[in-house]
């Protein structure tokens, strides 16, 4: 499901710039600075968000370390809900959850506060980019391990012509996959 607003998604797709060759010769970075740093952009999109984590009756909102965590806390807090950080691992104290994946060229781990969620909770996971899949598909893994619902997944921007969709899909059980901008 892509954003079933186009002028929001004009909005953020006007704010989000390309950085050729970069972090390597052959890659077009999108960049969401400009995004963030125009009020008017990160206010619409934090709305957006936490107007999305409200009507899935989400209690608590996940961000992913590290650009998640700009997206998701502000929405978290517009909507009145509170937020939870998944981290790389060795970030976090205390007991945690781990969820190791394979990436491209080897291999991460990702690991959430084992008291972060009260039984019955419900989940929305928030990320800045859907590419591959692996690292959403991991922290979607995570929430369940830590026996929470899932609601939903909502990324600010899907770059369509990977195959994260896809790879992601297995991982839902279900729950709703929403982009706000697709590239």
């Amino acid at each position: 499901m892509t954003s079933p607003d186009p002028v929001l998604a004009e909005l953020l797709n006007s704010r989000i710039r390309d950085v050729p060759d970069y972090p390597k010769p052959g890659v077009l970075f999108k960049d969401i600075a400009p995004l963030l740093a125009d009020a008017e952009a990160f206010a619409a999109l934090t709305q957006a968000l936490a107007d999305r984590a409200k009507a899935l009756g989400a209690t608590k909102v996940v961000g992913l370390e590290a650009r998640g965590f700009v997206l998701a806390a502000p929405a978290a807090f517009a909507a009145g809900l509170g937020f939870v950080p998944i981290r790389k691992a060795g970030k976090l104290p205390g007991e945690v959850f781990r969820k190791s994946y394979d990436l491209e060229y080897g291999s991460a781990t990702l690991e959430v506060q084992c008291d972060a969620f009260a039984p019955g909770e419900k989940v929305l996971v928030v990320d800045d980019v859907l590419a591959t899949g692996g690292t959403i598909g991991a922290s979607v893994d995570l929430v369940r391990q830590a026996g929470v619902q899932l609601v939903g997944v909502v990324v600010l921007m899907e770059l369509g012509f990977l195959p994260g969709r896809e790879r992601l899909l297995p991982h839902l059980g279900g729950a709703p996959l929403e982009t706000l901008v697709t590239v």
